[in-house]
């Protein structure tokens, strides 16, 4: 049995996906089972699959399209290992990534959860996420309260992070009801019942402007996750409180910025408000065509190689 199960959910990936599987292939360490979930395809993404193909690298093929979270749960599914992580057929582990999660299994033996920093990749330059890991000494390991320090972007993203199989048995799979914040729907179910295990140090290269990452489709047309259903998760955890109350915040905005005025007012009157700052309060008062105005001027600002944020 192979140490680690390597799930690559692929769906129209042709100009990344052999790089994707070149830095597997490249770990330093090599226990692993890759397994390739094509989603149908309409690409090339098969045809650049199959010189990788190996009793080590799989192919399984979804009869129909079903989307993210049932290509990870198709992938979860078929493992064999005990440790389970994913990369998308567009991003790229740095060679140690899966070395680093093996030392964190050894180090750490009551969490379920590995994760590590990782790396925003633009056309013309390299970024680090504006997220909490500033607040953990640089390059060290140690257990973190997921909650507490992910007020801003992901503290590890889902190809950064790795996950024991008792997490999906205890947790449940990924939401295929939902296709909008998949990723952060699970995390508040595996981060509440299991500790994680971080290393910060960066181990994982996320492209931003490959497609998927900066798409233009509005939310208003996708399937939205209910944080609401976690409220009872919050008894006695104001970390988890204020998680909530941040992505409530982050989905009302987006909402309002693309114009759905109505879900808006829902979702922005389940907000717990003394969890946010004035910054946040005060984006959300503003009237939708501000906040577009807003989110077109960061765009300009990040291809100059600026980042501002409300976290």
């Amino acid at each position: 049995m192979p140490f680690f199960t390597v799930i690559i959910p692929l769906y129209n990936k042709e100009n990344f996906v052999e790089n994707t599987l070149k830095s597997i292939v490249n770990q330093s360490f090599t226990d692993y089972e890759v397994l390739i979930i094509n989603d149908c395809s309409t690409d090339e993404s098969v045809k650049k699959v199959i010189p990788f193909l190996s009793e080590t690298i799989r192919l399984i093929e979804h009869p129909t399209n079903k989307g993210l979270s049932a290509s990870r749960n198709t992938g979860i599914k078929n493992a064999s290992s005990n440790y389970i992580t994913f990369l998308d057929a567009d991003d790229l582990w740095k060679p140690t990534f899966l070395e680093t999660i093996h030392q964190l299994i050894k180090n750490f033996p009551k969490a379920k959860i590995f994760g590590s920093n990782y790396e925003e990749v633009y056309s013309n330059k390299i970024e680090l996420p504006i997220n909490f890991s500033n607040k953990i000494p640089p390059k060290k390991s140690q257990i973190i309260d997921f909650f507490k320090h992910n007020l801003g972007q992901g503290i590890y993203n889902h190809g950064s992070v790795c996950f024991h199989k008792s997490v999906f048995e205890k947790a449940g799979l990924y939401d295929e009801s939902i296709d909008f914040a998949e990723d952060i729907d699970f995390n508040i179910r595996a981060n509440y019942y299991f500790q994680l295990a971080y290393s910060n140090t960066i181990q994982m290269q996320y492209f931003m402007e490959s497609g998927a990452q900066l798409t233009k489709s509005s939310i208003l047309n996708k399937r939205l996750p209910d944080y609401d259903k976690y409220n009872s998760f919050t008894k006695g955890n104001s970390n988890l409180a204020k998680y909530l109350a941040f992505e409530k915040y982050v989905l009302a905005k987006h909402i309002k910025t693309d114009g759905g005025y109505d879900l808006y007012k829902k979702i922005s009157s389940k907000i717990d408000y003394k969890y946010l700052n004035w910054k946040q309060k005060l984006l959300l008062k503003l009237p939708a065509f501000i906040l577009k105005s807003i989110k077109k001027y960061k765009e300009i600002l990040i291809k100059k190689g600026l980042k501002f944020t409300s976290y």
